[in-house]
């Protein structure tokens, strides 16, 4: 029986809890062959808090941890029985746990390492006309207007009053914050 990949429901925002708990039963109870790989798919995004770029990651998959496993034997209750996971994932409520397709597992996985390779994403998108602040740079400390996003290089074109004329400049998303 090959391995397949399958999604196991967890208490939103208890993921990581959930993932330690099923790592330490696989280790605990030997099931290194039945269990390969456990993901919580991730993404990394940037806040600017204070002046300061700060990096976090946010699961982009809220209350789903993914699974490579072979579902044998006691698979399935081990799984139940771990602290803040639900089940798994299928198609009937209490049915049998659906493994995912090919397809969906390379978009999710490839989504993950897309993320990783892309680096910064903002938390909060930039969207045109909105006001924000240059927070570093020549321009530290002008305000603006979003003119354009350039989401495939990370760059907004801010339109800044400089001598009283409206003159627009490129900057990185860590370069500018929000203003509210």
């Amino acid at each position: 029986m090959a391995k397949e990949w399958y999604v196991i429901r967890a208490i939103s925002g208890k993921e990581k809890k959930a993932k330690q708990y099923l790592e330490s039963e696989i280790e605990r109870l030997n099931l290194h062959e039945q269990i390969s790989q456990v993901i919580i798919p991730t993404e990394k995004v940037f806040e600017m808090r204070n002046g300061k770029k700060k990096l976090r990651e946010r699961t982009f998959l809220p209350g789903y941890i993914l699974v490579e496993c072979e579902l044998v034997g006691e698979i399935i209750p081990v799984v139940k029985e771990i602290p803040n996971v639900i089940g798994f994932l299928g198609e009937t409520k209490g049915g049998d746990p659906v493994p995912l397709r090919q397809a969906e597992v390379n978009q999710i996985l490839g989504k993950v390492d897309e993320m990783n390779e892309m680096g910064e994403m903002p938390e909060e998108p930039f969207i045109q006309g909105e006001p924000v602040k240059v927070m570093a740079g020549p321009f530290n400390g002008f305000s603006g207007v979003v003119d354009e996003v350039y989401e495939d290089r990370k760059k907004l074109k801010v339109v800044v009053k400089i001598f009283g004329r409206n003159t627009p400049i490129e900057l990185g998303y860590f370069q500018v914050e929000k203003e509210y």
